[in-house]
C-alpha cells in the first residue's frame, strides 16, 4: 500500500492547523472572538494529521502531531482531551522514540492525577514501567513506576491490581539483589492473598519466593528456618506444599554443604514444576554459597 499520499496529506493538514493557530492571534484576547473556534479546528486537524501519519507508519510525526493537539487542548482547558492526546502521542512515539513516549505519558499522568483519576494514572505508570523494562532496560526506573502504580491502585481499593504491580517490584528487587525489599513485598502480597478463596493458592508461591530471598541473605539459615515456621503457622497449606518440602531439603543440603543433594532436590522439583528464569537464578545464587559448587543446577 502506497502511504506517501497519506503522508503528504498529513503534512498539508499540519500546515493548515499551524496557520489557524497563528491567525487566532493573542489567545486570551481572542477567547471572546472567533479565535477560540480556530484553535478547536486546529486541534481536530492535528488529530487527523496524526492518524494519517500513523497510516504512513511515520511514528515520530504522528507523535508530534498528537502533542501539538494536546497542548492546544490544554490551552482551551479541555483537560481530558489533552490527556488523551498525550497518551496517543506516547503510543505513537513508543515505536520510534521510547524516551519521548515516556515524556508524553508522564504529561498525561499529571493531568489525570490533577483530576483525581488515579486508576487511569496507575495504568499509564505501568505503561511507562513496561517501556523501561523492554525498550530502555532501566530496571530501577521500571520499579519506581510499578511502585507508584501500586500506591495509586491501593488508594482506590484496587488491591488485586496493586498486588500485580508489587509482584513486579518484588521480582526485580530480588534480581537487583535488594532482598530485604523483595522479602517484604512477597510477604505482604502472600498475606493479602491467603484469605482470598480465589487467590489463596498463589500464596504458597509468594512465601516460597520470600524464603529463597531469606536463604540468599542469611548464610547461617537461622532466619530461613524462622520464616518457614512463621509461614507454616500463617498459612498451614504451605507446610504441605512441594515448595516448602523443597526448601527443607535445600536447607539440609546447605547445612551439610552437599552440592549433589542440593542439585538432586532441585531436579526432582523441576521434573514436576518447571523452574522459570527467576527461580533458577535465585537457586543458583544459593547454590554458590555451598563450598565446591560447580556453578549450575545440572
Amino acid at each position: 500500500m502506497d502511504t506517501s499520499g497519506k503522508e503528504k496529506e498529513a503534512m498539508q493538514l499540519m500546515a493548515e492547523a499551524d496557520k489557524k493557530v497563528k491567525s487566532s492571534g493573542s489567545f486570551l484576547g481572542g477567547m471572546f472572538g472567533g479565535s477560540h473556534h480556530k484553535v478547536e479546528d486546529a486541534c481536530e486537524m492535528y488529530a487527523r494529521a496524526a492518524n494519517m501519519f500513523k497510516m504512513a507508519k511515520n511514528w515520530t510525526a504522528a507523535g508530534n502531531a498528537f502533542c501539538q493537539g494536546a497542548r492546544l487542548h490544554m490551552q482551551l482547558q479541555n483537560k481530558l482531551d489533552s490527556a488523551t492526546s498525550f497518551v496517543d502521542a506516547g503510543n505513537a512515539y513508543k515505536k520510534a522514540d521510547p524516551q519521548e513516549a515516556i515524556n508524553c505519558i508522564n504529561a498525561a499522568i499529571d493531568i489525570y492525577t490533577d483530576m483525581g483519576r488515579f486508576t487511569i494514572a496507575a495504568k499509564h505508570h505501568i505503561t511507562i514501567a513496561e517501556v523501561y523494562e523492554s525498550e530502555l532496560v532501566d530496571i530501577e526506573k521500571a520499579i519506581a513506576h510499578y511502585e507508584q502504580a501500586a500506591d495509586y491502585y491501593k488508594g482506590e481499593e484496587s488491591n488485586s491490581s496493586a498486588n500485580k504491580c508489587l509482584l513486579k517490584v518484588g521480582h526485580y528487587s530480588a534480581q537487583l539483589e535488594q532482598y530485604p525489599k523483595a522479602i517484604e513485598i512477597y510477604e505482604q502480597v502472600a498475606t493479602n492473598t491467603m484469605d482470598n478463596p480465589l487467590l489463596k493458592y498463589n500464596a504458597k508461591e509468594y512465601f516460597f519466593k520470600a524464603s529463597l530471598c531469606h536463604f540468599i541473605v542469611d548464610e547461617l539459615n537461622a532466619k530461613v528456618l524462622l520464616s518457614l515456621l512463621m509461614y507454616e503457622e500463617m498459612f498451614p497449606a504451605f507446610a504441605d506444599s512441594r515448595e516448602c518440602k523443597l526448601l527443607k531439603k535445600l536447607l539440609d543440603a546447605h547445612e551439610e554443604q552437599n552440592c549433589e543433594a542440593f542439585t538432586e532436590a532441585v531436579k526432582e522439583f523441576d521434573s514436576i514444576s518447571r523452574l522459570d528464569q527467576w527461580l533458577t537464578t535465585m537457586l543458583l545464587r544459593i547454590k554458590k554459597t555451598i563450598q565446591g559448587d560447580a556453578g549450575d543446577l545440572k
